[in-house]
């Protein structure tokens, strides 16, 4: 069997489990030579249990056509923004406008491990940290 080239490699953030090929996903897909259709339905099924929180994905696209996804865990800021329970972060600096606890730090940390460039968890809660200060949240404990 002949090995398949890769034609390109993107990144999309999409809800979990209720993506649809409507604007603005569809037209992404379709450009970068993907049928929506198909890749919806692959979506959909490998982010069911998130239902509804925003999840990262890799894609690779072959030059059959054919496409292959990654998924990743959802970005730090949206997982930091739920723990919070805020809308957004802020968008001033040295503006506090929430906080969460070190354990939903450590919580978050060990999600995301696998996406982070750390060794270790306390490295990963680091990262988490410093995210959750540039959104004006501060972490207790």
């Amino acid at each position: 069997m002949a090995k398949k080239e890769v034609v390109k490699s993107f990144k999309i953030l999409a809800p979990g489990g209720s993506a649809t090929p409507a604007p603005p996903l569809g037209p992404v897909l379709g450009a970068n030579g993907v049928n929506p259709g198909q890749f919806i339905q692959q979506f959909n099924a490998a982010t069911s249990q998130l239902n509804g929180k925003m999840v990262g994905c890799v894609v690779t696209v072959y030059s059959d056509r054919s496409f292959e996804l990654e998924v990743k865990s959802s970005p730090a800021a949206v997982l930091i923004k739920e723990a919070a329970g805020l809308d957004k972060g802020s968008g001033e600096p040295q503006t506090i406008v929430g906080k969460i606890t070190s354990e939903q730090v450590r919580k978050i940390a060990e999600e995301k491990k696998a996406d982070l460039n750390a060794r270790t968890i306390e490295a990963a809660m680091r990262v988490v940290e410093g995210t959750a200060r540039s959104m004006g949240v501060r972490v207790e404990g």
